[in-house]
């Protein structure tokens, strides 16, 4: 969240989200039990966008508002799109496998970045995706079945839409001076106000104001929706696109991981297998970047 943060600081910030967003799956599964799909979303957002903004004034930071089309197209496909996308995911599947799917990101990522940014992937990193993918097909199972249709599609949307809202951060990190705290409160401004309108139209179940749920809207609100979404954009302003977005498969393993001992949904040999691959994918990836070539 700094703006003279070295690139190790970006790692630490990958390390960091990683958990955040790996165990926040299976209490965003929780949270539905509770309430609307469409109100967790809007409320999340509400309180972690005025956590940003907090977090602007507490920094000294600018509030000048950044390119204001490039972070309007932002907001609605990182913040929108994406969380609205999956967490209408989550209500047909399962947790481990719906952060598995909207974590083809990475996947679509890549080309878009070799198209809007001229970003070209080295031959090592086609390799290493290439692995990433593979682990990712074992884990996903596609020839066991991927259950429900439309939350499939829904959670593949959501990994597009996220990569489209990444590029673009990308892009605009590239052509003007602005910290990652700054644009994501932004952006995440403009994607709550179509949050909060959705909520508002679309009819849902009343919501439960029990304390778990708070508990899962305060974990949500101020770690997953607040300072997990400033650090990511802190990971896309100082590493590459192709290994931001290949590292971050951690955190669908880890909230696999995290669904098997809270949600008993256990991985079988097959996505155990995909999980080594990714692992493996990743370990080569972080090796060619400190190789020179």
């Amino acid at each position: 969240m700094m703006e003279d943060a070295s690139p190790r600081a970006a790692w630490i910030a990958l390390a960091v989200l990683s958990m955040v967003w790996s165990l926040n799956w299976t209490v965003m599964k929780w949270a539905l039990e509770f309430c609307g799909a469409f109100n967790f979303c809007a409320l999340r957002y509400l309180f972690g966008t005025v956590i940003l903004f907090a977090l602007l004034a507490l920094r000294r930071e600018s509030f000048t508002l950044p390119p204001l089309w490039p972070t309007v197209l932002i907001g609605l496909a990182q913040t929108a799109g994406f969380q609205l996308l999956v967490q209408c995911a989550l209500i047909g599947g399962g947790a481990g496998k719906t952060a598995l799917l909207a974590y083809t990101m990475p996947f679509w990522m890549i080309p878009l970045a070799w198209w809007w940014l001229h970003e070209r992937p080295r031959s090592q990193q086609w390799i290493c995706t290439f692995v990433a993918a593979v682990g990712l097909l074992f884990v996903i199972e596609p020839w066991r079945g991927i259950g429900d249709p439309s939350s499939v599609a829904l959670a593949l949307g959501g990994g597009l839409s996220w990569a489209i809202g990444t590029v673009l951060s990308k892009r605009v990190f590239q052509r003007a001076r602005v910290s990652p705290l700054q644009l994501t409160a932004w952006q995440m401004l403009f994607g709550t106000l179509v949050l909060c309108a959705v909520a508002l139209i679309v009819p849902q179940r009343a919501t439960d104001w029990s304390l778990p749920f708070l508990g899962a809207l305060t974990y949500n609100a101020v770690l997953s929706s607040g300072i997990a979404w400033a650090l990511w954009l802190l990971v896309v302003q100082r590493l590459s696109t192709q290994v931001a977005g290949l590292t971050s498969l951690v955190v669908p393993i880890a909230g696999v991981l995290f669904a098997w001992a809270l949600l008993h949904e256990r991985p079988d040999a097959a996505e155990w297998l995909g999980i080594a691959l990714i692992g493996a994918g990743l370990l080569a990836l972080n090796f060619t970047r400190r190789v020179p070539t």
